[in-house]
């Protein structure tokens, strides 16, 4: 049964760098467990969308939960879902423009067109709070 987790979370204290390295252990170990989905970070909180088989993703939001580098890890949503809406992602990462409009406009585009409406509404909402 494959699932989908929509999580946010702050760090707000995380150097670039440690964000690139969580990216990069990301693209080398989800492809091993049948893991994809993207990855926001506004500089200081997260929203990470994962999407795998169900047990597979409640492992690895352990371990998300466990990570020091972040707190307040809160799923805003799970579902199962019947099929990927980002399949050929690892772990995309997800730029945050710098104008509100540009933010909105760029997920608009980029953003995978099998997402759920209303999982699309709360990731574009996220990107632009700040």
């Amino acid at each position: 049964m494959l699932s989908q987790y929509l999580y946010i979370s702050t760090a707000p204290t995380l150097p670039r760098e440690e964000v690139d390295a969580i990216l990069a252990a990301s693209a080398r170990n989800n492809p091993a467990r049948g893991i994809t989905g993207l990855l926001l970070f506004n500089g200081r909180n997260f929203l990470q969308l994962l999407e795998g088989e169900e047990a597979e993703v409640a492992a690895l939001m352990d371990t998300i939960t466990a990570d020091p580098r972040h707190a307040g890890v809160s799923v805003i949503d799970r579902r199962t879902i019947p099929a990927r809406a980002c399949p050929d992602w690892a772990m995309k990462r997800v730029l945050i423009a710098e104008s509100i409009e540009a933010r909105r406009e760029m997920l608009e585009r980029d953003l995978p067109r099998a997402l759920d409406p209303e999982v699309r509404k709360m990731i574009v909402n996220f990107a632009v709070l700040n």
